[in-house]
């Protein structure tokens, strides 16, 4: 749904390289010279091989584990079907899986002898199977019945009876079959002349033959082009992004005035381009419906077939499973259904796609089948600007059937995309899910969707040669969580657990806008998607969470910061209380000596070290040894000065007042008062001065204030 035009300065030597190297790349000449196989080898992992997830969902439908070892031998069969590995080296068909699963009654060798019936040994294997009713949904290719339609088979008649022969209740009601053929009536008689054709209800018993009349690859490619051509030059801008290039393409096209894009004379051009490309998908999805609503509600078994059985019978089979199984709506399970109906079942992808693929040839070699490339795709001008030259009016012209492009895939995701629509809480996958899914496969990125059948990817090694899609998306997903876009935001497992059934009359499908409008209408593609609306709210909410997140984790950490100050806070201030209390002791402690020397007569000053300005005064510093008595510290800081007022002429009049015994009305006579001559304290003070300049003062000596 893009074209992207390359514009150059005339006369530039760079157009002609760049055209080569466009030529180059989107027409590879080798399988190897894909953009998958240039990828790191060290980079690719891979969880499990393609094979061992088709076994696991086998084994799932049987409603069993798959054991860890052993897989090879294990059997696995209940009272209607069994697992053949009768295809293990695709000699019964080499374009069915390595194991198949067909009903009990049928052996080996009854495999053999039905395979060369049906078209390229596509015989009737089931796909699908309910272990509750024993319904089956079983997929083939058209019988080779002839141009009479009077060839038969008893091997195929037997094989495809077996899908029916169980009744459906103790009462013994039989189980209708319906086969289903996907063409046009017209279609499977033309198909008469070479060998092919369909069933005749008479050679099957309790059978019914239905037609679908879904056109072939060619409508479809034809029919996609022109809705591209379309949307391409009826957009609001073209789909390289350039206004310019629009006018240029219109001017070229004739269109006149345009308004929105397109005047009022092609609106009726553009409604029968959407409407023919919406009648297909509306056929496809009528037929897969109508399908899973045999299964489910008649119990009855249905095989489905086309010409060759790889196109509109997977787009049907496939659409019919995930209509019936709720397993199939999820993540795991649309892998699961991918693989198996899709991959193993032989979709011949590459030459859907255009691109190279590899071929047996003697047995061991290996030549490469030239494809056309997508950029055939239309025969318009537009299509073919950067094509090779065309061919001149002499020249012979390349028929249509050998352009075997066709956008069958996208087909089927489209049909998922209406489904979405009509069951918004039914599917665990987004819309925007399906737009990448479908942007993967034709990115040539992954190894996946390369090759036409598993056969040709497991002997050309692609699987363990490039990139595994699915952990491409997986990745994608994990990286954004449970509200990544690829999930639905309404999805409700609870109220669908069960089939989904849509009556008729709900299966009128719309464009699918993310998918055709999102390059030439950006806005509108999106404009109506709740999903989208969802997924741009959630993503505000996501943004303001994270910055909730940032705001809280920078408050939690100013919290930790503040709390740290509070605790140097506090202990700065235990260290406070704790010199402060020290200080009062040793205040209570000067006070004390202060008092005990004034006591006996002596004046006491307290100084720092830094006053030495001392006179006439006995000095000792002192100090608190580890013993808790005073000791002599010659180095301290703080210094007691004792003044000698001892040795003045007359003691101070407080001491005699208070203390001396012989003091007389006259006063203090000293030094000729009895006193001098009794021996007191003050007398031995006096007599041993020279003893106190040693005197150590313990705090001991004084008790507390």
């Amino acid at each position: 749904m893009r074209i992207i035009v390359f514009a150059f300065i005339p006369r530039t030597q760079q157009k002609n390289e760049v055209f080569d190297a466009l030529r180059r790349y989107t027409k590879p000449a080798n399988l190897w010279d894909l953009y998958a196989f240039s990828c790191d080898p060290s980079t690719i992992k891979h969880d499990s091989e393609p094979k061992w997830r088709l076994l696991r969902e086998y084994f799932r439908l049987f409603r069993r584990s798959l054991p860890l070892q052993g897989v090879e031998e294990v059997s696995l069969c209940n009272e209607w079907w069994r697992l053949t590995r009768v295809n293990s080296s695709y000699s019964l068909c080499s374009t069915y899986p390595s194991e198949l699963i067909v009903p009990r009654s049928i052996s080996d060798e009854d495999l053999f002898q039905a395979s060369p019936f049906r078209s390229g040994k596509r015989l009737p294997v089931i796909s699908w199977c309910d272990p509750g009713s024993g319904a089956v949904l079983a997929r083939s290719s058209q019988p080779m019945v002839g141009l009479m339609m009077n060839f038969r088979n008893n091997a195929d008649e037997k094989l495809v009876c077996a899908l029916s022969s169980r009744t459906i209740d103790e009462k013994g009601s039989p189980r209708k079959l319906y086969i289903i053929d996907a063409r046009p009536r017209a279609n499977a008689i033309a198909n008469g002349a070479k060998g092919g054709g369909s069933e005749s209800s008479s050679n099957y018993h309790k059978s019914e033959v239905l037609f679908l009349g879904i056109q072939n690859i060619h409508t479809m490619r034809e029919s996609l082009s022109r809705l591209r051509d379309y949307v391409d030059a009826h957009g609001s801008i073209s789909s390289n992004g350039s206004p310019s290039a629009v006018s240029v393409v219109g001017d070229r096209r004739n269109r006149g005035s345009t308004w929105g894009g397109g005047n009022l004379n092609s609106m009726t051009s553009f409604s029968s381009t959407l409407g023919e490309w919406l009648n297909h998908i509306q056929n496809i999805l009528v037929g897969a419906s109508w399908i899973a609503a045999q299964i489910s509600e008649e119990a009855a078994s249905v095989l489905v077939h086309c010409s060759d059985g790889w196109d509109r019978t997977t787009q049907l089979v496939s659409l019919a499973c995930l209509l019936l199984d709720p397993y199939y709506r999820t993540f795991s399970g649309f892998q699961a259904l991918v693989e198996k109906d899709w991959l193993a079942f032989g979709h011949p992808f590459a030459e859907r796609m255009g691109v190279p693929t590899v071929a047996e040839n003697g047995g061991s070699q290996y030549e490469l089948l030239r494809q056309p490339s997508l950029g055939n795709l239309s025969s318009s001008p537009s299509r073919n600007t950067l094509g090779p030259p065309g061919p001149s009016s002499n020249s012979p012209v390349q028929s249509q059937t050998s352009n075997n492009t066709s956008p069958i895939l996208l087909q089927w995701l489209d049909c998922i995309s209406q489904l979405l629509r009509l069951y918004p809480s039914a599917f665990q996958f987004s819309s925007k899910f399906l737009v990448d899914f479908m942007d993967c496969v034709l990115s040539c990125r992954f190894g996946n969707f390369l090759c036409n059948s598993e056969r040709e990817r497991e002997q050309s090694g692609v699987t363990i040669s490039c990139r595994c899609m699915w952990s491409h998306l997986a990745n994608l997903r994990a990286s954004g969580g449970s509200f990544h876009e690829h999930y639905n935001p309404f999805y409700d497992p609870v109220n669908h657990n069960g089939a989904l059934l849509p009556p008729a009359a709900a299966l009128a499908p719309t464009l699918w806008p993310q998918f055709f409008l999102r390059w030439t209408c950006p806005i509108e593609s999106q404009g109506g998607d709740l999903e989208s609306q969802w997924h741009a709210m959630n993503k505000k909410y996501a943004d303001t969470m994270k910055a909730k997140d940032i705001a809280e984790w920078r408050a939690k950490d100013i919290k930790l910061k503040l709390e740290s100050m509070k605790q140097d806070l506090q202990r700065e201030k235990r260290i406070n209380s704790t010199a402060l209390a020290a200080a009062r002791s040793a205040q209570r402690e000067n006070a004390a000596i202060k008092k005990a020397i004034e006591s006996i007569g002596c004046t006491i000053k307290f100084s720092t070290s830094e006053n030495e300005d001392r006179t006439e005064v006995l000095s000792c510093s002192l100090g608190r040894g580890t013993d808790g008595r005073a000791q002599q510290d010659e180095n301290g800081d703080f210094s007691v000065a004792i003044e000698d007022s001892l040795v003045s002429d007359a003691p101070a009049d407080h001491f005699c007042e208070s203390l001396c015994p012989f003091r007389t009305r006259e006063g203090c006579r000293w030094p000729d008062a009895p006193c001098a001559q009794l021996g007191s304290q003050f007398v031995g003070l006096k007599a041993n001065f020279d003893a106190f300049d040693r005197l150590s003062i313990h705090d001991c000596y004084f008790g507390p204030e």
